[in-house]
């Protein structure tokens, strides 16, 4: 099924309806399938198209600590709840400072520290 749903969303890139939401809905699916790579470039994608989208912040960090990366999934949280923070999407931002305080307690390399919020 999910395979499907990407087929029909990636059918829409490009298109009048090509926007943040159609990224995030796909980065989304690619998530769900368990391809995180291809999932944290459509939520790149979504963010680019829309900083302020603390919802995809939140999932791109997700993504991109799911494929390993977790310098740059520390990265996109810190900026994800600075926004959603901003905008004053609280319940957001505390997931996010909740999964980076989680990431860094997994991360074997001392130096790799997120600020508290």
């Amino acid at each position: 099924m999910t395979t499907a749903i990407i087929a029909s969303l990636e059918k829409l890139l490009g298109g009048p309806r090509d926007g943040a939401l159609l990224r995030y809905s796909l980065g989304n699916e690619w998530l769900k399938a368990g391809h995180p790579d291809q999932a944290a470039d459509c939520f790149r994608e979504a963010v680019k198209r829309d900083e302020k989208y603390s919802a995809a912040w939140k999932l791109l960090g997700k993504a991109l600590a799911d494929s390993g990366q977790t310098a740059e999934a520390l990265a996109a949280y810190a900026q994800g709840i600075q926004i959603a923070n901003e905008k004053g999407d609280i319940q957001v931002a505390k997931e996010m400072a909740v999964f980076a305080r989680r990431l860094n307690k997994q991360a074997d390399d001392g130096g790799l520290q997120f600020p508290s919020a």
